[in-house]
């Protein structure tokens, strides 16, 4: 699922839902920088965490 991810992109992580929603920045090979609203930048490994893509408007 991480090969879709494009910046810009809304995702969650799957197991820090503390972090918030979180906007890519980029996405290097395996590696995906993501801005989150409560963790600040963070680079995460794709091949580790499946990001959960966040369509749609937030409830």
């Amino acid at each position: 699922m991480n090969g879709i991810l494009e910046p810009g992109m809304l995702v969650r992580h799957p197991g820090r839902p503390d972090w918030g929603l979180g906007q890519v920045q980029s996405r290097i090979g395996r590696r995906i920088t993501v801005n989150f609203e409560h963790a600040g930048k963070v680079v995460i490994d794709g091949e580790r965490v499946a990001l959960v893509l966040v369509i749609g408007p937030e409830d």
